[in-house]
């Protein structure tokens, strides 16, 4: 009984702001034309490679979905650096995860969060430029039927309707379906996982062994190959958090496990090269551990308390707020409803 209330509690605190970011997400989908952002990212260099990562991280795209829009930034002339730097920060930060950061795990790591991500796809993609000369062949992507490539739209020019209007309903109709199908699993996975620690261990419990460099590096482990976007991360994140895991060692694991999975490795390696792969693998390591232990000396260094600010999340949203947005969320999740009603 504890736990259904405990999982109740924060599915009810993270709806508000998941309905948030996916309005955002829709906005954005529809707002941003792909070929202005191919013209924009031409170019090799740290100025390319910054708007690559500043242009990817508001895109609604998770790891895998980024993936036809990445290797068709490539194929459009893209260099190696802005193409991994747009294929990091677009899985691991986003206006939805954002939001649900802010609810679940704090201001603090709602700020942290976002300006890493930002960080790590910078400067993984600077150490793609370094590969060797870069060359961008016409390169292909086939989801092959695979679970995590659902995003078929994003390889085709679909009609979009004209009028603002029309551009921001068809934007928010694919942010409530193929978004929230995108994540809706792993966000299941997560808030049970979340409210399993927070029913059976004790607060602080993992506190001892959770925040040096071999936890970080476990947790860089686990995250790598592990397919999960960043808003389906977070209720595992303030799981880890409330276990007493540090949010250095914590935010590893929300930098590596949105930004790296088997299909992405796989897809990196053919498309360009060796190299590139271990500059993406490396740059994503190192950049993950150093902005964790950055992170853990902040929150030391500044007193800030993150259980506290765990517990305090939630309650800046009106109750019944909480509740239509959860049952928004639950109506766009089924799909069967989900059709009826739109």
């Amino acid at each position: 009984m504890v736990l259904l209330e405990n999982l109740l509690n924060l599915y009810l605190e993270a709806a508000p702001w998941l309905v948030l970011g996916l309005v955002a997400a829709g906005l954005i989908k529809a707002w941003l034309p792909d070929e202005q952002l191919n013209r924009w990212l031409g170019g090799e260099g740290f100025w390319p490679v910054t708007k690559a990562a500043l242009a990817g991280a508001p895109l609604p795209l998770c790891s895998c979905g980024v993936l036809p829009a990445a290797l068709g930034l490539r194929r459009a002339g893209a260099s190696r650096g802005t193409t991994l730097a747009f294929m990091i920060a677009t899985p691991e930060t986003g206006p939805d995860s954002i939001a649900i950061s802010y609810a679940l795990l704090g201001p603090f790591m709602a700020v942290v969060r976002p300006l890493a991500a930002v960080a790590s796809a910078i400067f993984t993609g600077l150490l793609g430029t370094f590969t060797g000369k870069d060359a961008a062949p016409p390169l292909t992507v086939s989801c092959n039927g695979g679970a995590c490539c659902t995003h078929a739209e994003d390889t085709k020019i679909t009609s979009m309707p004209t009028g603002f209007w029309g551009k921001s309903i068809h934007g928010l109709r694919y942010a409530f379906s193929d978004i929230l199908d995108d994540l809706v699993f792993w966000l299941a996975i997560g808030l049970v996982l979340a409210a399993l620690v927070a029913t059976w261990v004790p607060p602080l419990a993992m506190a001892e062994w959770g925040s040096g460099l071999t936890a970080k590096l476990m947790m860089l482990v686990v995250g790598v190959p592990m397919y999960v976007c960043a808003t389906a991360s977070t209720p595992i994140a303030a799981g880890l958090l409330l276990a007493g895991i540090s949010p250095g060692t914590v935010l590893v694991f929300l930098l590596a496990g949105p930004a790296t999975n088997i299909a992405t490795i796989a897809v990196v390696k053919k498309e360009m090269g060796n190299a590139t792969l271990a500059a993406y693998l490396t740059g994503i390591g190192l950049a993950s551990v150093l902005f964790g232990i950055l992170t853990d000396w902040l929150a030391t260094t500044l007193g800030i308390d993150i259980v506290a600010q765990l517990d305090a999340g939630g309650e800046a949203v009106p109750k019944w707020l909480a509740i239509a947005s959860g049952l928004l969320l639950l109506a766009a999740a089924i799909k069967p409803l989900r059709q009826r009603l739109v």
